[in-house]
């Protein structure tokens, strides 16, 4: 896999991972999604803001 398309692989999952807690979180605010957990939500954050560090750090740092 070359740096370019695992970069945007990385930068896809993240805008997905930040979507989704968006939108979980804004659902669970209205009422509408009170099933799921906080630290779900969380979790979701996190895992984009790790995606997010991964990508900068391979693209920054890229070694072969």
């Amino acid at each position: 896999m070359t740096q370019s398309s695992l970069n945007a692989k990385l930068i896809q999952g993240f805008g997905v991972l930040l979507g989704m807690g968006i939108s979980l979180y804004v659902l669970r605010g209205f009422g509408i999604i009170t099933f799921l957990p906080g630290g779900l939500i969380v979790l979701l954050f996190v895992g984009a803001i790790a995606m997010l560090i991964f990508s900068y750090c391979s693209k920054r740092w890229w070694r072969f």
